[in-house]
């Protein structure tokens, strides 16, 4: 296509008034490319977390997996833009736009791809939403159209988690300041990876956790409810087997990202074709006409929401969350089989403090 390079603001100046026309340059942007990222075909067994991980994807929904150290929850992770297919044009465009204003800038060579960002746990609220006298975007920003990965999320403060709540929501952050007041677009897909104890073992078959359960719910209180229900899928992940590490194991049943992105894909265009949005973006006064439930899937919908006492916003994300598990299956209608499904990812709200995870 055409482009037009300026070397500096007075040039774009005088083209834009017609006074100095700037020549114009071909230039084709390079595609984004899959052959350098980690695949999802190298993480041995964990079919529920890749099927979770798929579902994620596919909705735009955010994900949290919960385990003992070793597991494979940062490995899965580090692969979800493995899954997403490349940016659009304008969407290229924004994360350009953004990562511009951010003093690290973007290189050419990650054009079209979806942005992973992983902030340490030690980063501040002001890091993640952003901020300063010339308000700069953070992380939630910066990790717009991509991924925002949160490693041992419960380590993270309290304070500076909460600062997910409304751009979890609206796909925006507004920061305010005494001279002036910015807006950034925060579209970003959480993935959070944390210990289901503050020694990591609560629930393995090892029963070496000794954690008290006082100490228990006091470590997971760091995740506050509001915040929870925001999070749709939320996963146990136990520790691969022995068998399954050995050098000697079958992979063949183990799926590439490029088999897993292509249902990924297939599953979004359903969806953009439908209503313009992804599931996880649809709001409530929506639901009732773009989420078309049989019978049966009412009444498990309606037992689970009064037996788990899930908040509104909580079941109404298990209600997306099946609606994406049926686009992926190309479902008109979603069933008892998506709803069951889907609540099967409620697992945090779900797991006894003294009893392992079933």
């Amino acid at each position: 296509g055409e482009a037009f390079a300026a070397t500096d603001l007075l040039g774009v100046c005088a083209h834009l008034t017609g006074r100095e026309r700037i020549a114009a340059v071909d230039y084709h942007p390079p595609e984004a490319e899959f052959i350098d990222m980690p695949d999802l075909a190298e993480v041995r067994g964990q079919r529920q977390a890749k099927r979770a991980l798929e579902i994620a994807a596919s909705g735009g929904h955010h994900l949290m997996l919960i385990g003992p150290p070793g597991s494979g929850k940062s490995m899965l992770a580090s692969r979800t833009t493995s899954v997403l297919p490349q940016l659009t044009d304008d969407e290229a465009l924004n994360v350009a736009a953004i990562h511009t204003i951010h003093q690290d800038g973007l290189k050419r060579t990650e054009w079209k791809k979806r942005p992973f960002r992983s902030p340490h746990h030690t980063s501040s609220a002001v890091a993640l939403a952003g901020g300063g006298a010339l308000p700069r975007p953070g992380e939630i920003s910066l990790a717009h159209h991509g991924v925002l990965f949160l490693d041992e999320l419960a380590e993270f403060s309290r304070h500076t988690l909460e600062v997910l709540r409304e751009p979890m929501e609206s796909g925006e952050i507004t920061i305010s300041r005494a001279a002036r007041q910015a807006t950034f677009p925060a579209r970003f897909q959480l993935i959070a990876a944390m210990n289901p104890c503050p020694c990591g073992w609560w629930g393995d078959v090892s029963s070496r956790c000794r954690c008290t359960l006082e100490q228990v719910e006091k470590y997971r209180g760091k995740i506050s409810g509001p915040l929870l229900d925001r999070i749709d899928l939320q996963l146990y992940v136990r520790p691969v087997t022995r068998e399954q590490l050995s050098i000697t194991a079958d992979t063949r049943d183990e799926e590439s990202s490029d088999r897993v992105r292509k249902r990924v894909f297939a599953a979004r265009t359903r969806q953009l074709a439908r209503q313009g949005k992804l599931n996880a973006q649809l709001q409530p006064v929506e639901m009732d006409s773009l989420i078309s439930l049989s019978s049966s899937a009412i009444a498990l919908a309606d037992r689970a929401h009064e037996q788990m006492q899930l908040s509104a916003r909580a079941y109404h994300r298990v209600l997306k969350v099946a609606r994406t598990i049926a686009d992926i299956a190309n479902r008109e209608f979603v069933d008892v089989q998506d709803i069951s499904e889907a609540l099967q990812y409620r697992q945090m709200e779900r797991m006894a403090h003294v009893n392992a995870p079933k």
